[in-house]
């Protein structure tokens, strides 16, 4: 072979991979499995921080009982909130519209029965003196907050992973290589708006 045919097919392949690179480096496979990873890992950070304000919430209600034994009805919400919430588990492999929207409902339920015990509580002014009750009413004020970082950053993921999936020209890597679908996100229902505002 002659040495310039060599070069020829040297300078060719070398094109060939340089053309490759470009191109797939511009169709954002790499970007839409990276943004797949990161709302995953959101995702299961917002189930943490889920499951941190359902560990708090036996002792919560506990407290609550010892000083207002006849608010029973809504402690009984609330525990029952709580089971229903817990017995919900959709891993970041899972994650279906509707696994998303159940989660959401039952979350927002024991959000509003916790909203009603915070405004029962307001009622016992022993209560609120109570040292452990204070300091339960800090780490789920605290908690909610991480919740709802967690959840703006599933949200702000969720929303960049989507115009990939849906934006042109990486909405081909999406169908054709990836078979990629849009991922749910959280919305605002109507029952989360009528939450009663609780100040710690």
């Amino acid at each position: 072979m002659k040495a310039s045919t060599i070069r020829w097919y040297s300078f060719s392949l070398s094109l060939f991979l340089l053309s490759l690179t470009m191109m797939t480096s511009g169709c954002g496979y790499n970007r839409i499995q990276g943004l797949d990873e990161d709302a995953k890992a959101s995702w299961s950070e917002v189930l943490n921080q889920y499951q941190r304000r359902a560990d708090l919430i036996p002792n919560l209600v506990s407290t609550v009982k010892g000083y207002a034994k006849h608010e029973s009805e809504t402690l009984e919400k609330v525990i029952a909130a709580r089971a229903k919430a817990t017995q919900i588990t959709v891993d970041a492999k899972t994650l279906t519209p509707e696994a998303v929207k159940a989660v959401q409902a039952a979350q927002g339920e024991l959000s509003q029965a916790l909203g009603r015990l915070m405004v029962i509580s307001e009622q016992y002014p022993q209560l609120k003196a109570n040292e452990n009750f204070r300091d339960l009413q800090s780490q789920l004020e605290g908690t909610e907050n991480r919740i709802a970082v967690a959840r703006k950053r599933y949200i702000e993921t969720v929303a960049e992973y989507n115009k990939l999936v849906r934006f042109f020209p990486t909405n081909l890597t999406a169908k054709f290589l990836l078979h990629a679908e849009l991922k749910e996100s959280f919305t605002v229902e109507e029952a989360a708006k009528k939450v009663p505002e609780v100040k710690f």
